[in-house]
């Protein structure tokens, strides 16, 4: 998820035995690494924790929302252009 691609920061974690046997699960299933998965559920947790506007250090990281602004016309036609519900 993350827009800017930057060396890893190593962190050592200790993990109760049932989330590192479910988690292993996970990724392999995913297809992807431990880490990965992991690296993948911080961003999830702090896309829902923390206010995008309130930190611009989560647009560095690609979890910023974008300016609606910018594609308020697009937006609003294609709302328009949209069939209202029932029809």
């Amino acid at each position: 998820m993350a827009s800017l691609r930057r060396r890893p920061k190593p962190l050592q974690i200790y993990l109760q035995p049932d989330q590192d046997r479910v988690l292993r699960a996970v990724a392999e299933r995913e297809h992807v690494s431990l880490a990965e998965l992991i690296r993948r559920s911080i961003d999830c947790y702090l896309t829902d924790i923390l206010p995008p506007e309130t930190d611009p250090s989560l647009g560095l990281i690609g979890l910023q929302r974008p300016d609606l602004s910018i594609s308020h016309d697009e937006l609003v036609a294609s709302e328009a252009a949209a069939p209202a519900d029932g029809e």
